[in-house]
């Protein structure tokens, strides 16, 4: 007699079990589980990952737009002693005196009262950025359905800061004029993208550029990674030739400052002119322990994803990030400076709930007859435009969601949702909010519904009451993921008809023009140029050529009657 087959066992998993659950009820219907071959866990994990690699924008994000000054003026400024290391209470006689604040107790060395009000602000705008990438991501989570979170930009947040506020209010717009121009181009923004517009404008972009954005957007996030201020540190800058090879540790960084030399051949810092980071090595290069720290976690993420290990980015992350957090090391990520002890006194606070004070609803239409308040808002309208309307299509496309068209599912409701950001981000005082490059974490994770976007929403409410943590992740451990992201994301390059010229120059102009002028809009424009400049002959020529064709045929300069119409009589 033969022996019966064993019955296949259940699988008794937690996940698959869950999986399955959350696919039959209306959560898993509602955001399309199984249709887009997902699962729960998936997104979870998806989310997560995004969230790991653009945790860093809390701090950075704050720290850039602090640098603006905020609302903080010189009445914030307090009366000082002529000597330093006497109180003003005892600030009396004839070899002392008390000096009244002016507008150059904003800048180094700043005066007290200034600081701690700059203090007040960073932490209102790290507030400030949680709530807008909350609404932004929660948003494209619900009605678009798609896996991308958003956040305020890189690049228009130093726009904000540096061209048009300046630094500590140095520049030709007042901090709370600027909000009001953002606020005006994002309901405009949201007006082109509410009557289908943006759309339009979008498919204007040529076929090369658009398929090579993606590559170039890939190249911007790796070219990010490699750099000191968000990255591992590999690329410092160089006199000569802009950047070369760095990684040295922090004790042989410099910082550099604009200059202008007079007619006598006197050197002095431009006028409101900001101090840079660390940025230039000057010896000990390949010798940094932070670089080499973040080199095992490429390693880490680089192995995982080449064994197709679920979760890669985030075991990279979080073993740097854990590593980095022990203090008297040589990568810890509080060292022994007052700025590193500062942020060490932050981390222990673990929780800590702000509300904001002074950069919510700070808005004044008092600069709206300036030319320079419009010159603003109109850099900002088309860097939006171009920029964040790049970044999505790149996204859908990395995804997979474009079809022959470049359409995608939920495009209009993803337009809608970094545009009404955008207007919620100037309420609450930051710079315009985009769908973030960072999103191809996520996606390359399994990431494909609006789920992905959700759970950064979540992490996003998280950081609320955790902002001590997620602000100390360093940039040596977000620096490995966005380097390998940029090489998943290159991919796109094999679709670029590189035998015609007339499209593999336009191609690459936008390709390497993102990373190299840090800017995504740019290397738009400078690829739509490229192409309009190589086809407009060939435009000309077909227009004179359809003219003729049209004359021969006699559809034109035909004898007409009194009326308009052609004259029949003389056709016979």
């Amino acid at each position: 007699m033969a022996a019966t087959p064993p019955e296949p066992q259940e699988d008794l998993s937690l996940s698959t079990r869950l999986n399955s659950y959350v696919a039959n009820t209306r959560v898993g219907k509602r955001f399309k589980l199984a249709e887009r071959n997902t699962t729960f866990t998936t997104e979870l994990r998806a989310g997560t990952a995004t969230f790991l690699t653009m945790a860093y924008i809390l701090a950075v994000n704050a720290s850039i737009l602090t640098d603006s000054g905020g609302t903080c003026s010189v009445s914030d400024c307090v009366p000082l002693c002529s000597d330093a290391n006497i109180p003003l209470s005892s600030c009396t006689g004839p070899t002392h005196r008390i000096i009244q604040p002016d507008n150059s107790c904003k800048f180094p060395p700043i005066n007290k009262g200034y600081y701690d009000c700059l203090e007040k602000t960073r932490k209102d705008l790290i507030v400030a950025t949680v709530v807008s990438s909350l609404i932004g991501c929660f948003i494209m989570g619900i009605f678009a359905n798609l896996p991308l979170a958003l956040a305020p930009g890189m690049g228009t947040n130093a726009y904000f800061t540096y061209t048009v506020v300046g630094f500590h209010g140095s520049g030709n717009v007042p901090y709370r004029s600027a909000l009001t121009a953002i606020f005006i181009e994002g309901l405009i923004f949201l007006f082109i993208s509410a009557v289908g517009f943006r759309a339009k404008l979008a498919k204007l972009v040529p076929k090369p550029v658009r398929i090579s954005s993606a590559a170039g957007i890939g190249l911007f996030l790796a070219f990010i990674g490699l750099q000191n201020n968000q990255g591992i540190g590999l690329i410092g800058y160089n006199a000569s030739t802009l950047v070369s090879l760095a990684a040295c540790p922090r004790s042989s960084r410099k910082a550099l400052a604009p200059v202008v030399t007079a007619a006598n051949g006197t050197i002095s810092l431009l006028p409101g002119g900001s101090v840079s980071e660390g940025i230039m090595c000057t010896n000990h290069r390949m010798e940094s322990p932070t670089f080499w720290l973040a080199i095992v976690g490429f390693v880490i993420i680089a192995y995982c994803l080449v064994k197709n290990i679920k979760g890669a980015m985030i075991y990279g992350t979080v073993f740097v990030t854990m590593i980095s957090w022990f203090r008297n090391t040589a990568v810890t990520a509080f060292p022994d400076t007052p700025t590193g002890n500062s942020a060490f006194q932050y981390f222990k606070k673990v929780v800590d709930v702000h509300v904001i004070k002074s950069t919510a609803g700070a808005l004044s239409f008092k600069g709206l007859g300036k030319s320079s308040f419009w010159e603003a808002l109109v850099t900002f309208l088309y860097v939006d435009i171009l920029d964040t309307t790049g970044t999505l299509y790149s996204m859908a496309r990395f995804a997979g969601f474009t079809d022959v068209n470049g359409d995608f599912e939920g495009q209009y409701f993803a337009f809608m949702s970094d545009a009404a950001s955008i207007v919620v981000g100037s309420l609450l005082g930051t710079s315009p909010v985009t769908t973030f490059l960072e999103s191809s974490t996520g996606i390359r994770e399994g990431g494909r519904t609006g789920l992905t976007a959700l759970t950064v929403a979540g992490y996003f409410f998280l950081a609320f009451f955790f902002t001590p943590l997620l602000a100390s992740i360093p940039p040596w451990a977000v620096g490995p993921p966005l380097i390998l992201v940029g090489v998943m994301m290159m991919r796109s390059v094999v679709e670029i008809e590189w035998d015609d010229m007339r499209q593999a120059i336009p191609a690459f102009v936008t390709l390497i023009l993102m990373p190299m002028t840090y800017s995504i809009a740019y290397g738009l424009i400078g690829g739509i140029g490229t192409y309009i400049v190589l086809h407009i002959w060939d435009w000309g020529e077909s227009l004179l050529r359809s003219k003729k064709n049209a004359k021969d045929n006699g559809l034109l300069d035909q004898p007409s009657n009194e009326n308009g119409s052609p004259d029949k009589a003389s056709e016979v």
